[in-house]
């Protein structure tokens, strides 16, 4: 008690210099420590937007359910759907926790999607219309997935970085999945091979902007540079983006594909891949729901999460999500 009345006295100056000195020396924030509200906001917004991407994430997957060409590929990919919204409604109790203080909780995180104010991952507006759309999205985007989370593995809040141990395991799963898709159709037919041609070509732009904009100035944003400050991540949007490439690029072209860049080749000297930029302007557009599947994913939730409130209901007296 005697050392908690003591930093409460401190001023709120000291208070951060003393949570600073605590991530410097690589301790784990916990969710009833004392945080910078510049902490506490970042991670509310980070955690909460991670666990609707994982939940909005398992829809264009969910179509392919009935879909998949094979008992056993409809197990598999009727697995992955079930792990991606459990990893969703993890990351929303984690998020739960830290909007306590404000009187917020899941019930409001739901809202703020609906309404537009919690914005989801700009690779799930997008359509998915073949079967090579489903391969492509296990192989490359959880594997662009699986090197943003396990940036965040030594995160310095505790709860997402315990979280996300149980997610990034996971996840590799869900990549080899993706892989044993694309190596089937690799090999078989030449219709099948353009499948994942026409695939990597129409997800191209949306894998490069998985990562962000690699600075501040082109979308006014800088959120990168808050997340590395505190340490909730390690490496910036672009480092993340040049790891991507140095794995997946080798292993697209060992498979025939063609890269939908022309301009792209890696620079020896100063160990980078050289790309044509997306347009950021239809980044910015399609995370403010303007995407092409925006409205179609949306209603969808919408309408499972109203056609369900007699559950939460029943589950919880005073009305409040879960």
């Amino acid at each position: 008690m005697d050392v908690l009345t003591s930093f409460e006295r401190l001023s709120d100056e000291e208070k951060y210099e003393h949570f600073m000195k605590r991530i410097e020396a690589g301790e784990k924030i916990e969710a009833d420590d004392w945080m910078p509200e510049e902490y506490r906001q970042t991670l509310i917004k980070l955690i909460s937007m991670h666990g609707i991407s994982e939940i909005m994430g398992a829809l264009p997957e969910k179509e392919w359910v009935p879909k998949a060409p094979t008992l056993r590929r409809k197990l598999g990919i009727m697995a992955k759907v079930q792990d991606e919204m459990g990893h969703g409604q993890l990351l929303l109790r984690v998020a739960e926790d830290l909007m306590k203080p404000y009187g917020r909780n899941r019930e409001d995180i739901m809202q703020d999607l609906f309404t537009g104010r919690l914005k989801f991952h700009n690779v799930f507006h997008m359509p998915a219309p073949t079967w090579g759309d489903a391969g492509l999205i296990g192989w490359l985007v959880d594997g662009a997935a699986i090197m943003t989370q396990t940036n965040m593995l030594k995160a310095s809040y505790g709860p997402y970085a315990r979280a996300l141990q149980r997610i990034c395991a996971e996840e590799v799963f869900h990549a080899q999945h993706g892989e044993a898709i694309i190596m089937a159709l690799a090999e078989g037919t030449e219709e099948q091979k353009a499948l994942i041609q026409d695939s990597l070509n129409r997800w191209w732009d949306s894998l490069l902007m998985f990562f962000g904009p690699a600075s501040a100035d082109t979308t006014g944003s800088s959120k990168q540079d808050i997340t590395v400050k505190y340490k909730i991540r390690s490496k910036t949007n672009e480092q993340l983006r040049q790891d991507f490439f140095s794995k997946y690029v080798p292993r697209i072209l060992s498979l025939g594909l063609e890269i939908p860049d022309e301009t792209m080749h890696y620079d020896k000297e100063n160990e980078t891949w050289v790309y044509q930029q997306p347009d950021w302007n239809e980044f910015k557009n399609i995370v403010k729901n303007n995407g092409p599947k925006s409205k179609d994913r949306l209603d969808l939730r919408k309408n499972a999460y109203d056609q369900n409130a007699w559950v939460r209901k029943a589950l919880s007296p005073d009305n409040q999500a879960i």
